[in-house]
């Protein structure tokens, strides 16, 4: 896959990550955007790293999807922990 497949399958992944944690972000639609551009790099990375699991060349590979979706997630979380607002 090429960086502008990245890009779109971190454009899905981050809005299906927004889906899956629903709530306001204080970045807002282009932050969540981000974090799930970022998310689909880190989670691709992890799963080649960590769990050898080889990135696909393939843009519909099921894997791939999971892994960034899962690290959309995790960077979203950390991000509203960081930066959210406080519930007090």
């Amino acid at each position: 896959m090429g960086i502008i497949s990245w890009i779109v399958l971190g454009l899905l992944a981050g809005a299906i990550a927004k889906f899956l944690l629903p709530g306001r972000d204080p970045g807002g639609l282009i932050g969540t955007t981000l974090i799930g551009i970022a998310g689909a790099f880190v989670g691709g990375w992890l799963s080649a790293k960590f769990l050898h699991r080889p990135i696909a060349h393939e843009f519909f590979d099921g894997a791939t999807w999971v892994a960034a979706i899962a690290g959309a997630l995790v960077l979203l979380v950390i991000y509203r922990l960081l930066f959210g607002t406080s519930r007090r």
